[in-house]
């Protein structure tokens, strides 16, 4: 079969496997232009038609307009430009199918009215610098002032989310729930304490000792006791609190009296916050980092712990 041979309409529908009308649109749109005409005015085309047609139907698949077909065909444009382009299209496509895929998991799950599915709505839309600022916000609410401590410049740059390019579903339901739960006043004004609390610790103490904060000392004193279910009421108890207690006041140098145990209380109550938990995981999430260990028990059990031996 040679360069000269012509094929009716008919012809090509049989050859590529589409139909006659859409041949003939293609034909009327000049993407496939006869190459001649029979004697009684029918269309003739050309063996460059049958691959014209294959491309056609192939960027067709792939979601191209006509007139970017049209122009690809006629090497207007090439089709490395147009592939490139077309590629980053579907990514802004992808990126809010998941986006809404998201929001309709999170409404699924959480049977939200419609006034929470619109707020999640706009939430999962804001751009990279609308999060920025959003959550930065939130930030300066708790550290504002502080930041001038390394240890509150850290903790800012290790609470705050960065949502990938192209995250999954999870990823972006889970910066919805944090992006509310950073706006909750109560949350806001229980982080600023524990900053504040923290910030005192730092200020009153011997720093080349506290390298650590109250959490972390109860839960290394308090972790075994937990782990072997040991009531917090129990006498048994009365040393893993005493050792606690003991180390938090040398560290500040003051007695282990009524004062040092409510103060401590106040500083542990503002830790186990579970909103800060839930913050913490969902940030994990979001960042793709593993999930925080929970400190939730350990200091269940010891606020309940010293609670039991407070004056009354």
């Amino acid at each position: 079969m040679d360069g000269d041979t012509l094929y009716s309409i008919g012809e090509l529908a049989r050859r590529t496997g589409l139909t006659v009308k859409t041949i003939r649109f293609y034909s009327d749109q000049g993407i496939v232009p006869p190459a001649d005409r029979s004697p009684a005015g029918y269309r003739r085309y050309g063996i460059d038609a049958l691959a014209r047609l294959e491309l056609v139907r192939t960027l067709r698949d792939l979601g191209l307009d006509l007139p970017t077909i049209r122009k690809v065909v006629d090497r207007e444009v090439s089709l490395t430009e147009v592939a490139a382009a077309h590629a980053d299209a579907l990514d802004v496509q992808i990126r809010t199918l998941r986006l809404r895929r998201a929001v309709l998991t999170a409404v699924a799950r959480r049977g939200s009215t419609p006034e929470e599915m619109d707020l999640m709505h706009q939430l999962a839309k804001l751009s990279e610098d609308e999060r920025r600022r959003l959550i930065g916000d939130f930030l300066d609410t708790a550290f504002g002032g502080l930041a001038d401590n390394p240890a509150f410049a850290g903790a800012m740059r290790s609470m705050t989310p960065e949502l990938p390019d192209n995250p999954e579903a999870e990823q972006v339901e889970a910066w919805v729930e944090l992006a509310e739960l950073s706006q909750d006043p109560d949350f806001r004004a229980g982080l600023r304490r524990m900053a504040e609390q923290y910030a005192a610790e730092r200020a009153q103490g011997d720093t080349t000792v506290l390298r650590r904060d109250s959490a972390a000392m109860v839960r290394e004193e308090a972790g075994p006791a937990v782990a072997a279910g040991l009531d917090p009421a129990s006498t048994q108890a009365d040393a893993v609190v005493a050792a606690v207690t003991a180390r938090y006041a040398d560290v500040f140098g003051c007695p282990d009296d009524a004062d040092l145990r409510r103060r401590l209380l106040a500083r542990l109550e503002s830790v186990n916050d579970p909103r800060r938990e839930r913050y913490l995981r969902l940030l994990a999430v979001i960042n793709g980092w593993p999930a925080p260990e929970s400190l939730a028990p350990v200091l269940d059990w010891f606020v309940r712990a010293l609670r039991a031996r407070m004056p009354g």
